[in-house]
């Protein structure tokens, strides 16, 4: 940790180095070579990202962590070693150990010897959901309810084992499920001794990882409208970095000569970000009030934190992410091009109803029909000036059997030879997918025990 000399003069530099565990590398590459950063945070998690790496797990029990994690390691290890840059993400997903456990062969690989990494565990909580019971938010039934379907629960937890983890000298912490924010606060409290209950400290460091959590949508990703947002060079969109003072003082700006653009309206745009109530943004470690916040521009690049930002003490419940079987998804897309395209869409997709209907008897939760540029989005459209030359035929349904769902499949393989004239199977796809369901519920803080295991490569 940083002395009371250091906390006095130095800023303390965090990087955002992923907003999805596919992300590009060369963002998180400039960081680490001309970002002159203390840590870059990968954030590899989103709740349906959760769910798909539980079902990986469930194919591939050693596996269900970022399989990305390996080849971002590889490329930005050893220069974080080099720098002492240290690495923070919740790249661990549904099995924080296999991935500890890559992360040390990969880095006894790289010659990399001396290097701690840190698994934090203990956000699986489906044992305590099960004996707790609690009533899921989206049903308002009992957790007991889905009886053997619920296959998964993770709780949100907090920066706390993530501080455990680098005050033990960790260069690299991976986590499961931690709230993204927490990814970005645990560097502030452990760098700078931020107390457990200073509310409006913590609050001011969930803001800045609120801010961080999707890496390039504060630099212009997700912002570009031309021509009424311009953002320059987005084909190399340059990655966050965050300049930090121990008094919560903090200033958003990006790597050096990168595309991309940091003004108030990129800041405020993420700010609002899967935000409900400003005055009550709730994370395991405090309950943000940000509904005084500003951003003023303050140099190229560079935006300043502004107005006041509030703490509140930090809630007694755990938001948990809960899994649930619920069938199966047949989803396919065949397109039809050229003169009468949208009337042979059309036409292909009556006789795919009425085969599903009369012929196989499809039993379906739910089956829908989309004509893609006519209806997909915004219902049917007005076509006055004339029907388009392209149109794609989308067919989506939900079953309970996978013999079902492949019903669906079958009738989207056969309309080629069997109904209108289409592209061709150049242009098409199919896919049956198990649907893991997402809903979420609460459960006593205490009943999640976190636990952080460091090993050294």
């Amino acid at each position: 940790m940083r002395n009371d000399k250091d906390r006095a003069e130095n800023l303390l530099r965090l990087g955002g180095g992923s907003a999805c565990p596919g992300e590009r590398i060369e963002p998180a590459i400039e960081l680490v070579e001309k970002g002159n950063i203390d840590y870059i945070v990968f954030d590899s998690l989103s709740e349906s990202e959760m769910l798909a790496f539980e079902r990986h797990k469930m194919s591939r029990p050693g596996e269900g962590y970022d399989t990305y994690t390996e080849r971002r390691l590889r490329r930005i290890w050893p220069q974080c070693a080099s720098n002492g840059t240290r690495i923070i993400g919740n790249m661990g997903a549904a099995n924080p150990r296999g991935a500890q456990e890559l992360a040390i062969r990969v880095a006894r690989e790289l010659g990399l010897s001396g290097q701690r990494v840190a698994a934090v565990l203990g956000d699986n909580v489906l044992d305590s959901v099960r004996e707790l019971n609690p009533v899921v938010n989206e049903t308002q039934e009992p957790v007991s309810a889905f009886g053997d379907r619920l296959i998964a629960a993770h709780a949100y937890i907090a920066a706390d084992p993530i501080v455990d983890a680098l005050q033990q000298g960790a260069d690299l912490v991976i986590t499961g499920r931690v709230g993204d924010a927490s990814l970005f606060l645990a560097p502030m409290v452990h760098e700078f001794g931020w107390e457990e209950d200073d509310w409006d400290l913590l609050a001011k460091g969930i803001v800045l990882g609120h801010l961080f959590e999707c890496a390039g949508q504060v630099t212009g990703g997700y912002f570009a409208d031309p021509p009424h947002k311009v953002v320059p060079e987005l084909h190399r969109l340059g990655f966050p970095i965050a300049e930090i003072a121990a008094d919560g003082q903090m200033v958003v700006t990006k790597t050096p000569g990168s595309g991309g653009v940091v003004s108030p309206a990129t800041c405020a745009e993420q700010m609002l970000y899967e935000t409900d109530d400003p005055a009550n943004y709730i994370e395991a470690d405090v309950v943000a009030d940000f509904s005084d916040i500003g951003f003023e521009q303050v140099g190229l690049d560079r935006v300043a934190i502004t107005g006041k930002v509030r703490g509140k003490p930090k809630p007694e419940l755990l938001k948990v992410n809960l899994g649930v079987r619920e069938g199966f998804r047949a989803e396919g897309t065949v397109f039809y091009a050229g003169p009468g395209a949208y009337e042979r869409a059309k036409l292909a997709a009556d006789v795919i109803r009425k085969r599903l209907e009369q012929v196989t008897h499809l039993k379906a939760d739910a089956l829908r029909f989309d004509l893609i540029g006519i209806s997909a989005l915004y219902g049917p459209a007005n076509v006055a000036n004339g029907p388009p030359w392209e149109v794609g035929l989308r067919v989506a349904g939900r079953t309970q059997e996978r013999a079902e769902a492949w019903k669906i499949m079958h009738e989207l393989e056969t309309i080629d030879n069997n109904g209108p004239a289409a592209i061709g199977r150049g242009l098409r796809s199919e896919a049956i997918t198990e649907i893991l369901g997402y809903y979420s519920t609460f459960i006593p803080r205490e009943a999640v025990n976190t636990e952080v295991i460091v090993e050294e490569a």
